[in-house]
């Protein structure tokens, strides 16, 4: 890792793809009496960053950071890109963004849980749900990718929700620190 210019840290990580290409077979875990998930049917761009940036800060979520409101709308605008938030007690819990632009497959393009709710039991049953909701789309397979800047259970649970590793790719990144992102110490070497 090295610094390349002011206000931007270059970060090595690994990024793995997954697909899956059939359903899940087994019963979903259901989600507690007291948690719903919500289709943000129009998700303003000031809402969107809220999600991206609670949910993402810890594992460096970055790029979409860096886009312009002008790009998060047009983005959100789409009907084949979709946000669905994870809601308990009123407020949310986490979110994931599906997109389904590509004619045969789905991508889980965002998945995560807010800090607070990391640990609360809901990870499993929302991943659930973001997967069947995915297939829902009548598409040939569902795609995810994770990298070693996230949580360090995310691999494992996309693995054991399904999902089949198809490679490892090792990327630099050039993180703008500039907009306040803290390297995880785990990435810091």
């Amino acid at each position: 890792m090295a610094a390349t210019m002011s206000g931007i840290q270059e970060v090595v990580v690994d990024v793995t793809f997954l697909r899956m290409e059939s359903r899940p077979s087994g019963p979903a875990p259901a989600l507690p009496a007291d948690v719903r998930v919500e289709h943000a049917r129009h998700c303003s761009v000031p809402f969107y960053r809220y999600l991206y940036d609670t949910v993402g800060e810890p594992w460096l979520w970055w790029m979409r950071r860096t886009a312009s409101d002008a790009d998060l709308a047009a983005l959100l605008a789409l009907p084949a890109v979709t946000i669905h938030v994870l809601v308990k007690d009123g407020e949310p819990a986490g979110f994931y963004e599906l997109d389904r632009r590509h004619p045969h497959t789905v991508n889980l393009a965002y998945f995560g849980l807010m800090p607070w709710a990391i640990g609360a039991g809901l990870g499993r049953a929302f991943l659930r749900h973001a997967i069947d909701t995915a297939w829902a789309a009548g598409r040939h397979a569902v795609t995810v990718n994770t990298c070693t800047a996230d949580h360090p259970r995310a691999l494992p649970a996309y693995i054991s929700a399904g999902f089949q590793r198809l490679r490892t790719v090792r990327e630099v990144w050039p993180v703008p620190t500039k907009l306040g992102l803290r390297i995880p110490s785990h990435l810091a070497r």
